[in-house]
């Protein structure tokens, strides 16, 4: 018996058949028991329970865009005006809106999205060159219209132009409100 042990041949080394009973030895300790069991045991805990509805996603409303109404109110980044103790009152003024006034097409815009682009003399009349929030150039001259507050141009100079506004005084009367259009400093 002991002959045939020694006539096995794992390949002439030692070393070799070491490693064969090594790895053989390794995998028979990775079989043994189950180290799953408890992992197997919720699984199937949980495939037994009844699967909750799923509420339904909620409705939204669609996206109603915001119309900005407070074009025609005074800038809080400009000065408040001072009005006189006696036009606190409900006291009739003698300045008004002019009546059968036909609105021009630069009326339509508030005076805080105009800008001044430029001037010119054409027969030694001075007009100003004003660009609108979409970005079209107007030529206007003394007399003209701008503003929803019926600012009327009366001086043009090179580089501003002069208006007065009719304001309302809070009080049912109105008021005449100098502005100055200067000319915008992108455009030079």
């Amino acid at each position: 018996m002991n002959d045939r042990i020694q006539s096995v041949d794992f390949g002439g080394s030692r070393t070799r058949w070491l490693s064969l009973v090594a790895v053989t030895l390794m995998l028979a300790g990775c079989g043994g028991g189950d180290h799953l069991a408890d992992v197997r045991a919720f699984m199937d805990n949980v495939t037994t329970q009844p699967v909750p509805k799923i509420k339904p996603l909620p409705e939204f409303k669609p996206y109603e865009p915001f119309t900005y109404g407070a074009a025609n109110l005074r800038s809080p980044f400009q000065p408040p005006m001072i009005l006189p103790e006696q036009l606190l009152g409900n006291v009739p003024t003698l300045v008004q809106p002019p009546q059968g006034h036909v609105r021009a097409y630069l009326e339509q815009f508030n005076i805080a999205s105009l800008a001044m682009v430029g001037s010119m003399e054409i027969g030694g009349a001075a007009y100003g060159l004003i660009r609108d929030q979409d970005g079209l150039i107007h030529q206007v001259g003394i007399g003209d219209y701008l503003g929803t507050q019926w600012g009327k141009i009366e001086r043009i100079e090179e580089r501003y132009l002069e208006l007065v506004e009719i304001v309302s005084n809070g009080g049912g009367g109105w008021l005449r409100r100098p502005r100055t259009i200067e000319m915008d400093q992108i455009s030079e």
